[in-house]
Formats: structure tokens, sequence, C-alpha cells
């Protein structure tokens, strides 16, 4: 009897057919993601369950596992599943980690550089038949070249950020849980500094953390205060890194000039009155949406299942699970 495979959400077709040649695979099939009532009852007799950061995977769903041998999550994060419970239940748990750092990186400099030179602002002027020709005043936004960006939380997608805005000529200066190696350091030209410092001096702050009991509301009341007027901030890691009604009033006030989003803190909710300004960048959660990486990311998951249903230690086996498997 083939073992089963069930996957939360459609993704790339690599992966899928990868598995389905040595496994019975089952897609659900949306719209949306799926609902707790399919998964407590899918999860009760597949091997292997592929899922996404929006599935919630907890004790009281593991506890109805019974055959589940990993759970393989199409992300970077695993912030979803409770790794203490897996790790109780004797589930390997695995993640999709490197492939999507370019990806990611790119939608990062992509949102600072629409922030600063304002171009969504631009593009609903032009197409609102505002443009009546060339104007000194118009649109005036803040260069990269020479100013600072706080890049918070130095892993690869952060260090891929620092790259980037070497190359446009900004001053790199980041914080995180400890330094990189000071070949990193030296490669990046970024200095290490304590979290106040990264606040007062950035010009533009650049969130890469993952969620924690430590990064949770990092970017809260007290941190917006000591941050400069006239910051702008970019977010590409998790949206409960930031208090979003806080950021609201700072964006009101002018002491945030502009934020950039990817992902929200009550995702796939976003705080309303987000979409009513005008400073604000909103994307669908789209850092890591390359045909590129999603590609790889498919097959990563796809390799991880196999390797565990087939008694193997999986190569991207979440470092919690290391002395376990």
């Amino acid at each position: 009897m083939k073992r089963k495979v069930f996957f939360t959400r459609r993704i790339p077709e690599i992966g899928i057919k990868m598995l389905q040649k040595k496994y019975e695979v089952e897609v659900f099939p949306g719209p949306g993601n799926v609902d707790r009532d399919t998964l407590v009852q899918k999860i009760q007799g597949c091997d292997a369950i592929v899922t996404l950061l929006s599935d919630k995977i907890d004790e009281e769903l593991l506890q109805k596992a019974a055959n589940l041998k990993i759970i393989a999550n199409y992300a970077v994060g695993y912030n979803n599943i409770d790794i203490h419970a897996a790790m109780q239940h004797k589930i390997m748990v695995t993640n999709t980690p490197g492939v999507l750092t370019n990806a990611t990186g790119e939608i990062a400099f992509a949102l600072m550089i629409t922030l600063t030179r304002r171009i969504i602002e631009a593009d609903r002027f032009t197409r609102n038949g505002e443009f009546i020709g060339w104007d000194p005043l118009l649109f005036l936004g803040d260069e990269l070249k020479g100013k600072t960006v706080g890049i918070l939380g130095m892993g690869r997608i952060g260090q891929d950020m620092a790259s980037k805005c070497k190359a446009f000529g900004m001053r790199v200066i980041y914080h995180s849980r400890k330094p990189v190696s000071g070949e990193i350091e030296q490669k990046l030209d970024a200095v290490y500094c304590s979290l106040d410092q990264l606040l007062s001096q950035s010009d533009v702050i650049s969130v890469h953390t993952p969620l924690n009991d430590k990064t949770y509301h990092l970017l809260g009341r007290e941190s917006f205060c000591k941050m400069k007027n006239g910051v702008y901030l970019v977010n590409t890691s998790r949206g409960e890194v930031i208090d979003e009604g806080v950021l609201v009033e700072h964006l009101k006030s002018g002491k945030v000039k502009g934020a950039g989003l990817d992902v929200y803190e009550y995702e796939p909710e976003i705080t309303r009155e987000l979409f009513s300004l005008s400073n604000v960048v909103l994307l669908p959660h789209i850092g890591s949406a390359t045909i590129e990486t999603r590609n790889k990311m498919s097959e990563m998951v796809a390799r991880n299942v196999i390797a565990g249903l087939e008694g193997e230690r999986p190569e991207n086996l979440v470092p919690e699970m290391s002395d376990l498997f």
C-alpha cells in the first residue's frame, strides 16, 4: 500500500510530480487556505504533509496524526508548527532555507526604492491624468546614495539586502542576535551596532528577523520613539515583528516617512488604516515569488519528504531536531 502525502495548498508542479512517482498524493484544491476540519481529517490518514506558514500545526492536530512521519513546511520560517509537540510525537519537521534569499532581498530593495522615489504615488498621479508637464517640485523623493540603512537581522536575506544597498552607495549598519564574521562585515562594509543605535541612526530600516518571543513587537512604541524623524521602514520578514497600530500612528504623523510591507501582523488581515495612507506600499506576501525560487522550494520540499519517508535524515531538518533524528 502506497504511503500518503497531503499538500495543504497547490505549489509548483515539479515537487508534486516528484512525489507522485512514489506515493499517493492529494492536494487541497482551494480556493484559499485549507480549513481546520479538512486538515484534521486529512492528517489522520497521511504519512507526510506539506504545509504553508498559514497552516497552524499544533498539539491538538498532531495527537490525531497516527501515521505522520514528516511535516515539510514550504517556507523558510516554521513558527506555524509546534516544534516541541512534533518532537514529542517523533515527527520530523523540515523547511526550505537558502533558496529564497535573492528573491526576498530583491523585494526588500524594490520596496525601499519604491518608497524613497515615490514610484507608486507618481504612477497613480500619471494614470489619473494629472500630469500636465515637467515640474521642478513634482514628486521630490530621497536618493539612496549616502544614506544609512539599518539591517535588522543579518541572516542570509539581511546580508543579501546589505550587499544590494552597498552597491547603491549606502552606509550599512546592522543589529542581529550576534555579529556576523569579520570577513562578512568587511565584504559588506557593514558595522554592527546596538538596537538603539540602529534605530537612531538609520534613514531606512529593513527588517529581516525571524519571529520568536524576543522579536514579537520588537518595533513597538518605544522603538518608534527612538527612530529618526522621516525614517523609511521595510518589512519582508514577519508581520508580528512590528506593532501595526503604532506604525499607523507614526505614518500619519510623518515620523515614519514611508513603509513598505510584504507581511502583516494579522495576516492575511491587514490593518484597515494602512489602505488609506499614500506613504505606504502594500504587497501580498510575494517576497519569494519568482519562478526560479518557487520551483526550487517545491523540489526541496519533495526531497525532504522522500528522505523522511524512506528512513533517511532530510537535508533540511530544522535545527531544533538535529539531535533527535
